[in-house]
């Protein structure tokens, strides 16, 4: 069965074609819509022949969907996997998608509003496209986290309150996190309930989560996918009381405030130039101060979840860096990392420079031999995830 995979991300659209057979997966076709809102680029890799990256004006995610589908062949689709990044209480396994699936999706766009609404236009426009014959399935970044015990999910507010709005902690990037560390448990040919870890998914959205015996018994995201780390645009853990302050003082509506802290804060509100880590290591290199403080409050921030979640599980077995800050910022890492011997955490500078461009769903090693914690990469195979999931669930298993 061939599935064409949907990533969205708040300003992304990843796919791949993958041929899922008995004997394993192959990658018929992938690429990535970047930039969009802006000037995006669409870069498509097929087999072995990469094709020139493309550039056109992409206002929305479905824009970009109807344009990803200029370059797929339809009739190598069929069935499409989307991500989907909150499933509220409803969605805790994958579903195939109808319009009762999509309503409730919808509905949870208040709690995910950089990614719900992507992860509908992508349904809408490869509904459109392909039509409905296809059968098309939801994979939820939630369901991962479900696994957490109520000492984790629950925030400390009335209780009442909590369960009438069904308030708790969800937590997100689960695709991401099953994906580092069931790679990290097959690079060390071990099960992965035997595995205790905390994995790190860093990229314009950030999230730690800690695992335990395989599953994931606490993260850094709550409610919505605001919570926890700095992030490219996202605030992460702030006072509460900066809301009503803010919606007080600066005579603006609660609506606005949100606005600002998923849009306009994370490493873009901090540095004021740019949320992309790239610009901003070069910049600092240039004496920019603020590019220099939004990286150190991103790593301190990073580390002391870190040291949190080593409490949490008691020790680990190994840090797993992913997602695209954690994958290619080597110097990153390094500064995350830097200090932390106190804990066995210490990486060997070669390792850590030379880890890069790892094909999906392998490790690396950047601790060094003698550290007492590892420290590894790990090229998180989401859309292949993805793609076994829809067929799990179009198969009924």
């Amino acid at each position: 069965m061939n599935v064409l995979v949907l990533n969205s991300g708040s300003s992304t659209l990843k796919f791949r074609v993958i041929d899922i057979c008995e004997e394993g997966t192959n990658c018929v076709m992938s690429g990535l819509v970047d930039c969009i809102g802006g000037q995006a680029v669409l870069r498509l890799d097929r087999g072995s022949r990469s094709v020139t990256p493309l550039t056109r004006e992409v206002r929305d995610h479905e824009t970009a969907a109807r344009w990803m589908f200029e370059h797929v062949d339809r009739g190598e689709v069929d069935a499409v996997g989307h991500r989907v990044v909150h499933g509220g209480a409803t969605f805790q396994e994958p579903v195939r998608i109808d319009a009762t699936v999509m309503a409730e999706i919808e509905q949870l766009s208040e709690l995910a509003p950089l990614h719900n609404p992507a992860c509908l236009a992508g349904i809408k426009a490869a509904q459109a496209t392909l039509g409905l014959e296809i059968p098309m399935v939801a994979v939820f970044d939630t369901a991962f986290h479900h696994t957490m015990p109520e000492r984790a999910v629950t925030y400390a507010i009335p209780q009442d309150l909590a369960a009438t709005y069904g308030i708790r902690r969800y937590g997100f990037h689960g695709i991401a996190h099953a994906s580092l560390v069931h790679a990290y448990a097959a690079h060390h040919e071990r099960s992965v309930d035997t595995i205790r870890a905390i994995t790190l998914h860093l990229g314009n959205g950030c999230s730690a989560a800690a695992i335990l015996n395989g599953r994931s018994v606490d993260t850094s995201m709550g409610f919505t996918p605001l919570e926890g780390l700095v992030m490219g645009t996202r605030s992460g853990d702030i006072d509460p009381a900066i809301v009503g302050y803010l919606v007080r003082y600066a005579h603006v509506s609660i609506e606005q405030v949100e606005q600002w802290l998923n849009e306009r804060s994370g490493l873009r509100g901090l540095s004021g130039l740019s949320q992309d880590m790239r610009d901003l290591l070069a910049t600092e290199k240039n004496g920019d101060a603020r590019a220099g403080l939004a990286i150190e409050v991103f790593c301190y921030r990073v580390r002391k979840y870190i040291g949190s979640y080593l409490a949490v599980l008691g020790g680990a077995d190994a840090v797993i860096f992913g997602g695209g800050i954690g994958e290619h910022a080597s110097e990153i890492r390094a500064r995350i990392c830097d200090g932390m011997d106190w804990c066995g955490l210490v990486l060997d500078g070669e390792r850590n420079e030379k880890a890069a461009g790892l094909p999906a769903g392998s490790a690396a090693r950047i601790s060094r031999d003698d550290a007492r914690l590892g420290a590894y990469v790990v090229a998180a195979d989401e859309e292949g995830w993805i793609a076994r999931d829809t067929v799990a669930c179009l198969s009924g298993k």
